[in-house]
């Protein structure tokens, strides 16, 4: 058919986009920061976002369970909430990924630095958009199987740590001087070493570390089997939250009091270079690497279908909703890739202070957008009380509310942190700017 989205996603290619969408360059570098902002209590942080992450997913899953016809979660946004705020949270979604893959190509210049030292951050940025674009216009097959190596590395970097954590703490091993053993998670000020103040200051970071879980909501409009493949890498985010989040942080601390955890570094580097492994700083710098590429590719795939879905529903040029033989929407892919180069720009100009600004306003923005995620599954309820669906939001509506109430909260403490207000003003600013384009255009369009 004329213009529609292949389905060569296998059910491998979005299990493993669904726990790629669960580990970022945020765990593995962030978690450093947070552990000393909030001590052993980080974990119940990830396990609090981590449920709320969950219960975002299940409204997300139901949602386009309930028309299978739709290609993107942007589109239930128009049926529930109206164009304009199809078209507000369509190009909110846009910039999310657009602002994290510029963050993660600033980051992977810095991380080839490790073994490049000379290499500019800009030649970087510029060469990973150049391949990238180039697997993406192929297929998205080859996306998909490239995203599944990216989540392989990671989860084997995981999986590796906490297995030494689990080892250490049988043979009770001393490691830095001091002894593996859970007593390391009290030892040193108690769960809460920080107070609630610490608690709450840590969740920015923890929520940063979320962010791309619900690209997965993406490839319903490419995926062979989404009835089985979605609900299945939906459920599973559990336990993915609880191996991946839960567990890593578990193990670090046991290994090393949260103390003791540097914040200039991965805690990933420190425990295995604490165990004698010398070369583990370049085994977890090609680590997040592989992450940060990871988000780039995901960055590219997001922000191509959803200028497409915009594309298809009137709101952005129609060129952008043309597909080649493959089924690939090249337009989108091609002005996605050309308005990564500001990342390259941004890099020759300001290499120091760009990582920090651009995440800031992905968080922000991703924030806005699982706001607008949870309401629209509450109002297709309400539309639909009688709908017979299998795959039903847990708790409705009492999680949707508290959803939604924990995510304002989450904006509320991004608006004390210096570091994130900026964004936050920055993604407001944005939202009031769409919303002036999208009437001043529908006005001059109903006046010809």
């Amino acid at each position: 058919m004329k213009d529609e989205l292949s389905r060569a996603l296998t059910h491998r290619h979005v299990q493993m986009i669904a726990i790629g969408g669960a580990i970022g360059t945020g765990l593995f570098l962030g978690s450093g920061s947070a552990i000393q902002k909030a001590g052993p209590a980080i974990i119940i942080a990830y396990l609090i976002a981590g449920i709320f992450c969950f219960f975002m997913m299940r409204a997300i899953g139901e949602l386009i369970l309930s028309d299978l016809s739709k290609t993107s979660f942007i589109e239930f946004i128009k049926r529930y909430m109206g164009r304009s705020w199809e078209f507000i949270i369509g190009w909110t979604y846009w910039l999310c990924w657009m602002s994290l893959a510029m963050a993660d190509l600033t980051a992977s210049g810095i991380y080839l630095k490790y073994w490049f030292p000379n290499l500019p951050q800009w030649v970087t940025a510029l060469g990973i958009i150049l391949i990238l674009l180039v697997f993406n216009l192929l297929s998205v097959g080859l996306f998909g199987t490239l995203e599944s190596w990216f989540s392989s590395i990671k989860v084997a970097a995981i999986i590796a740590l906490i297995a030494t954590g689990v080892i250490l703490l049988f043979a009770h091993a001393n490691v830095g001087g001091r002894e593996v053993t859970i007593s390391n998670l009290v030892n040193h000020g108690g769960i809460l070493p920080k107070g609630f103040n610490g608690f709450f200051a840590a969740f920015p970071m923890v929520i940063f570390a979320f962010t791309g879980i619900e690209m997965v909501g993406l490839t319903s409009g490419e995926t062979a089997n989404p009835q089985k493949d979605l609900p299945q890498a939906i459920n599973s985010l559990p336990i993915r939250i609880g191996l991946f989040y839960i567990g890593s942080m578990f193990v670090l601390m046991c290994i090393y009091p949260w103390n003791e955890i540097v914040t200039s570094s991965s805690p990933f580097v420190q425990v295995f270079e604490g165990i004698g492994i010398k070369f583990a700083a370049g085994i977890i710098n090609f680590v997040v690497l592989t992450a940060a590429l990871s988000a780039c590719n995901s960055a590219i795939f997001s922000t191509s279908r959803t200028t497409y879905v915009l594309s298809k529903g009137g709101h952005a040029n129609a060129k952008l909703s043309q597909t080649n033989k493959r089924n690939v929407p090249v337009h989108s892919l091609i002005l996605s890739s050309l308005v990564l180069f500001i990342a390259v720009i941004l890099n020759y100009a300001l290499p120091a202070t760009v990582f920090e600004i651009i995440s800031g306003v992905a968080t922000v923005s991703f924030v806005f957008v699982w706001i607008a995620l949870v309401w629209c599954h509450y109002k297709y309820r309400q539309l639909n009380p009688q709908k017979n669906s299998t795959f039903k939001m847990p708790l409705y509506p009492f999680s949707n509310f508290l959803t939604i109430l924990f995510f304002i909260g989450v904006l509320i403490l991004l608006a004390f942190s210096k570091s994130t207000l900026t964004s936050l003003e920055f993604s407001i600013v944005w939202f009031v700017g769409l919303a002036l384009i999208y009437f001043v255009f529908n006005k001059n369009k109903s006046n010809k």
